[in-house]
């Protein structure tokens, strides 16, 4: 990850800071701190936090323990560390925001990310600012992945799909949904995903897979279940995330029939995407074969995301996203049909658009394969 990072992330965000409302914007240890320094922080009961402000080198508030960190920026920072009495703490802060001349200032926070662990502290320490939302200024800078972000992503894929592969021929009649999981993870390990993957696997067969986010569970595979794999790995920050579904044994033909539709509504989708085009009519693509189908209603959920060092983050493809896409964006079309109570099929491929269309990073075979 190291060796992507440059000083033109902070460029552009600071550029985006002076064109927005924002004065300034606080990162705790997460994707957007990552993507914009190359370094993890970890996320724990210390502090950690770093203040962005257009015109002013950017002060880092940290443990004692960490302030060797300081000299890995790649871009020059101000640290302020503080030690172990959380006592001392909104000291370090309120340092921090004078340094800047933040209070009563606009400083923009990441809603999903920030914690009140640290808000509190960097409220105490500006207490007459306020804290918008400035998720869509932090979601812009990482919208767009270059080429060096798109390879790391393809190489993610490539682990994931050879980790299934080698899972497929180990599947049995009889295994527990947790028993294919955990043969799954083994094998994404093997195969080079780093350790924190970007999601535990979901393995949901017959009446399971008919919830899209089921958690595998003690349930024993049976003939005639639809089993569907939804797992992705981890390489140098940037993930995989991707979805099929089997038969295992004979399946009834009802079964076999919505999994061609969805396999076809996961093609349109795909062939929909290319720059110029809305999100909106990416969703409408797929979602329009599954509808003409007669099984619109149980295509419960939005056509797909974006991906790259989050397994969510923007672009989304749903049908009220009136978002253009443009090359560099990636996500994921993943439509399904979920039959409650019997049997479920989805389908996801990881995509980014180019120059002139889009490119499907995954390619491990979308028809219905036997197992077990």
């Amino acid at each position: 990850m190291e060796t992507l990072v440059t000083r033109s992330r902070l460029d552009r965000l600071t550029a985006s800071l002076s064109n927005s409302n924002l004065d300034a914007v606080i990162l705790n240890p997460g994707p957007t701190l990552k993507y914009l320094t190359g370094l993890n922080f970890h996320l724990m009961e210390r502090p950690v936090v770093l203040f962005v402000a257009p015109g002013r080198d950017p002060v880092l508030v940290l443990p004692e323990l960490e302030l060797p960190k300081v000299d890995l920026f790649p871009f020059k920072i101000q640290g302020v560390a503080y030690g172990e009495n959380p006592a001392e703490w909104d000291d370090a802060f309120t340092k921090a925001v004078r340094s800047l001349g933040l209070d009563a200032k606009r400083i923009g926070v990441e809603p999903r990310q920030l914690r009140l662990l640290e808000f509190r502290h960097v409220r105490a320490g500006a207490p007459e600012a306020d804290f918008p939302d400035a998720t869509d200024v932090l979601a812009e800078l990482r919208l767009r992945k270059d080429k060096a972000e798109v390879d790391s992503m393809r190489r993610a894929v490539k682990i994931a799909q050879d980790a299934l592969e080698s899972t497929l021929p180990r599947i049995k009649t009889g295994m527990t949904e947790r028993e294919v999981a955990s043969e799954l993870v083994m094998q994404l390990l093997k195969h080079g995903s780093e350790s924190e993957m970007p999601f535990a696997p979901i393995v949901s067969a017959g009446p399971n897979s008919a919830n899209p986010h089921a958690s595998p569970s003690e349930r024993k595979l049976q003939v005639g279940d639809l089993l569907v794999v939804d797992w992705g790995a981890a390489y140098d920050g940037y993930i995989s995330d991707l979805t099929r579904t089997f038969a295992v044994g004979e399946v009834d033909e009802e079964f076999k029939k919505i999994h061609k539709i969805v396999q076809e509504a996961n093609a349109a989708g795909r062939a929909a995407a290319k720059p110029g085009v809305l999100c909106a009519d990416v969703d409408k693509a797929a979602r329009d074969v599954i509808e003409n189908a007669g099984y619109g209603k149980y295509f419960t959920h939005r056509t797909g995301h974006g991906i790259g060092m989050e397994g969510h983050e923007a672009p989304y493809i749903r049908g009220d996203n009136m978002q253009i896409l443009e090359p560099g964006m990636a996500f994921t079309v993943e439509p399904g049909i979920y039959l409650t109570n019997r049997n479920g099929v989805r389908i996801e491929d990881n995509m980014v658009i180019t120059g002139n269309g889009a490119e499907s990073l995954s390619d491990i075979p979308r028809e219905i394969r036997v197992v077990g």
